[in-house]
């Protein structure tokens, strides 16, 4: 299955917060839409990501506050991003190898969606449950 189809399916919509905001105002959004990370951008551009690993690692275990941290200063700035042309298993190597959970997909220079490991794995298990599908139906029909 292609990144494509998996946005189609969820939705392309993205959360964000600005740069300028703090990291409490981006753990609020991250509570309020129940997701584990959110993009930082600056009108359209994409200029990092903040996800919970973040908040644990340069927010908590620093004994830093997150009223008073900005998002800028604690965000990753290097991401690694995907296509809509990606198939699962290159977002799967990815993530895995570079131990990440979001991929911003890029088409064009633009931002058209993020998706999740487990937006990934839930692709994959679709798409092994139309397998077995197909195989039962093409056993029964033999």
């Amino acid at each position: 299955m292609k990144v494509r189809e998996i946005l189609r399916q969820k939705g392309s919509a993205v959360v964000s917060v600005p740069p300028t905001a703090t990291v409490l105002d981006a753990l609020k959004v991250m509570a309020e839409k129940n997701i584990g990370g959110v993009l930082v951008m600056d009108g359209e551009k994409v200029l990092g990501i903040f996800t919970e690993r973040d908040y644990a690692r340069k927010i908590v275990l620093k004994g830093k506050t997150s009223a008073e941290s900005r998002i800028s200063e604690v965000m990753v700035t290097e991401l690694v991003t995907v296509t809509p042309d990606h198939d699962t298993s290159d977002c799967m190597k990815l993530m895995t190898t570079n131990a990440i959970r979001h991929l911003p997909v890029m088409e064009n220079g633009k931002l058209v969606g993020l998706i999740s490991i487990g937006d990934v794995v839930k692709a994959v298990i679709d798409e092994q449950q139309s397998t077995i599908q197909h195989l039962e139906q093409y056993i029964a029909g033999s």
